[in-house]
């Protein structure tokens, strides 16, 4: 069993230190309960804001290289699996996840997700920074401007369009170490699909997107020198661990404010602030 650990275990985490651990902790500890928050909130998924955390916490500890980013969409999308399991179980006690899109979609999604794998492991850190701020700025624009009423069709893409479409929503949510909130929302909104159901279908997805690429992820060779502490595979588990259990704690607190509150102006700011964080990563990738 430990030789068929050792491979997949980083180095780094031989000389780990108990200072570094907690320093690393706390900075997760702070990404985490705000990940939760926005996600209860304003409904968003938490890897559009855990993998530029995941990217400032990890630069912060002096760890980088050309796979960093790789690093931060593998531990995202691996937090992703908890959440939206947690989340689709929920949602189906209400009967909103609709079974039917997720049996159609589903299939494609992974496929996407597979392959963008394959193409996240290829490419360098800066590349990746650089599709992220572009794919996070095209979607807090999004969110900006958007309007409900926005149709392309009366219902979900079939045949080709459908054949097509599914494994863009599994492929861009790799890239990007997200879940299917961010893209699968307004791809069903669109489509005149109910916003609730939408919200709880497009947790479905995220399982879809997250399993197999992250399966994926395991098995993805890191240069040891640039991996924090017990990371296996590009997946680090110090960030994985206290990121779930602080957005376990904290999205409920976010749900209780949406309540109590008129979301629609927070979300509106939130966008702004995921343009602005969008356009910091443009700006790193550029090395300006």
């Amino acid at each position: 069993m430990q030789a068929m650990i050792s491979p997949l275990m980083s180095e780094s985490a031989i000389a780990m230190t108990p200072g570094l651990l907690a320093q690393m902790a706390g900075l997760l500890v702070v990404t985490g309960a705000v990940a939760g928050v926005l996600a209860g909130l304003l409904g968003v998924g938490g890897g559009i804001v855990l993998v530029p955390a995941f990217f400032y916490v990890f630069q912060t500890l002096g760890y980088g290289g050309d796979q960093l980013m790789q690093m931060c969409l593998a531990t995202s999308l691996a937090t992703i699996i908890v959440t939206s399991v947690r989340s689709v179980l929920s949602h189906n006690k209400k009967g909103a996840v609709d079974w039917d899109i997720l049996r159609g979609w589903g299939a494609g999604i992974a496929v996407g997700a597979i392959i963008g794998v394959t193409v996240a492991a290829s490419l360098r850190s800066t590349t990746l920074q650089a599709l992220f701020g572009v794919l996070a700025l095209v979607i807090g624009l999004y969110m900006a401007f958007g309007r409900a009423d926005w149709r392309l069709g009366s219902e979900m893409p079939k045949g080709l369009r459908r054949i097509v479409l599914s494994p863009m929503v599994g492929f861009l949510s790799v890239l990007m170490g997200i879940g299917g909130g961010s893209f699968g929302v307004p791809l069903m909104s669109l489509h005149a699909t109910p916003i609730h159901r939408a919200v709880a279908t497009a947790a479905g997805f995220g399982v879809i997107i997250a399993v197999p690429s992250v399966i994926g992820f395991l098995f993805l060779p890191i240069d040891a020198a640039a991996r924090p502490p017990l990371t296996v595979g590009a997946v680090n588990l110090v960030a994985f661990v206290v990121v779930i259990a602080m957005t376990l704690i904290t999205a409920p607190w976010g749900v209780k404010l949406a309540h109590a509150m008129d979301p629609k102006p927070l979300k509106r700011v939130f966008a702004i602030f995921l343009i602005l964080v969008a356009l910091n990563m443009l700006r790193k990738s550029l090395g300006l």
